[in-house]
């Protein structure tokens, strides 16, 4: 079956403002929508980073892949890097990679609606029935400020800026959905605090793994005091401090593992990473890791290295949702709960019937063939006017930041 059309569709839609080591989440998360057009009027569905610069990537991938077989992902991935210029071509691998990776979601999405197969099924079958995800906390303002002579813009969730605030917010993510582990984003406030933060959970929660991720906001002598400080409290600490080097000082002392998706996001980085004993849960994200089958791969390197697996995720829809779901069912030693941004944007969601559900934490794989969810045009209409209107081409916590403090210095390691 030829591929016919790729339609690229860039979106805008809400998100609170939740605190990290960069700044702050703008009023809106720029995503994109790809629908992959094939012969028989079948439509593949992929999600990825809305960016500027990676949609014209995404068109100029769409024009050379037309004719091909939807089938032929090989072939795909090499005339998507051929577009892009190739290894000798101004742009990194990495932004290379991620424009296959958003194409080839589509082409499994396509190819098990051909077949009546599901995504799972096309990877090697699913070994769980459902996947199960981490609540993942973030510091919080309790609306986003009034800019520009518009009013002020708050949610239902209010503020979390202490340890109080985050074991509230826990609270009501768990009782909602059912999650099992917790995540905080960390490198917001000075360490102790946040250490204060994952006491509280953990007196709260005593039976629910915990993890916090400061996005390399400390200095390795500071990492070693919190992972000290937070010896058996820990399931893994995640990317406390910059770079291979850094992290391998503190895996040295460190007696949780650590995790990453900052010092390892390809596949020649794990070797590195490994000689050093710099990391010892990888946390896998298909957007940028060269797609599904690709995650598959990345997960039989981690088996015979040894290494943990789970997954990264930043502010995303339903396909992606789904998406994650389908591969890391098929992933027998992804055994540690996915993060998800989910809960944050659910409200927005582009698939049809609303937002996916959560199931005592998990989300139950989807049997309908592909990806198993359908597109909802009118509200992928409504988001595309968004983005639009939002005349916004990148995203930048930074910038936002600054615009409300503008003495803010984003400059890590903070602490």
């Amino acid at each position: 079956m030829r591929i016919l059309d790729l339609v690229v569709t860039p979106v805008a839609f809400r998100d609170p403002p939740l605190l990290n080591a960069s700044g702050v989440h703008e009023p809106l998360v720029l995503r994109c929508v790809l629908q992959l057009v094939v012969e028989g009027g079948v439509v593949g569905l992929g999600e990825c980073p809305g960016e500027r610069a990676h949609v014209e990537r995404l068109v100029a991938a769409g024009e050379r892949i037309r004719g091909m077989s939807v089938f032929a992902t090989g072939a795909i991935e090499r005339a998507v890097d051929e577009a892009l210029g190739g290894p000798g071509g101004p742009l990194r691998k990495i932004d290379r990679v991620a424009a296959f990776s958003a194409i080839e979601v589509a082409c499994l999405d396509a190819q098990g609606r051909l077949t009546g197969l599901p995504v799972s099924d096309l990877l090697g079958g699913a070994v769980r029935d459902a996947v199960p995800y981490s609540a993942y906390l973030f510091y919080k303002w309790a609306e986003h400020p009034a800019l520009d002579g518009g009013a002020a813009v708050g949610d239902e969730w209010g503020a979390a800026l202490d340890p109080a605030g985050v074991v509230d917010q826990a609270r009501r993510m768990i009782d909602r959905y059912g999650f099992r582990s917790i995540k905080l984003k960390g490198g917001v406030f000075p360490p102790d605090q946040e250490i204060a933060a994952i006491r509280a959970l953990r007196e709260a929660f005593p039976d629910h793994p915990l993890r916090i991720d400061p996005n390399c906001a400390w200095t390795v002598e500071t990492s070693r005091y919190v992972a000290d400080e937070l010896k058996g409290v820990l399931e893994y600490l995640e990317d406390p401090t910059a770079g291979v080097e850094g992290m391998a000082a503190v895996s040295a002392t460190a007696t949780m593992p650590l995790a990453t998706n900052m010092c390892v996001v390809s596949f020649e980085e794990v070797r590195p990473a490994v000689e050093r004993d710099a990391v010892q849960v990888v946390l896998s994200d298909h957007h940028y890791w060269g797609g599904l089958r690709r995650t598959r791969e990345l997960a039989a390197v981690c088996e015979t290295l040894g290494l943990g697996m789970s997954m990264h995720s930043n502010s995303h829809l339903g396909i992606s949702l789904a998406a994650m779901t389908h591969v890391a069912a098929a992933t027998p030693n992804l055994t540690y709960a996915c993060d998800t941004h989910y809960p944050w944007n659910a409200a927005d969601d582009v698939v049809a019937g609303g937002p996916l559900r959560f199931v005592d934490g998990a989300v139950p794989v989807p049997r309908g063939p592909g990806l198993g969810v359908e597109l909802d045009h009118a509200v992928l209409d409504r988001l595309h006017g968004a983005y639009i209107a939002s005349g916004r081409e990148r995203r930048d916590d930074t910038g936002y930041m600054r615009r409300i403090e503008p003495g803010y210095d984003p400059a890590l390691p903070r602490w």
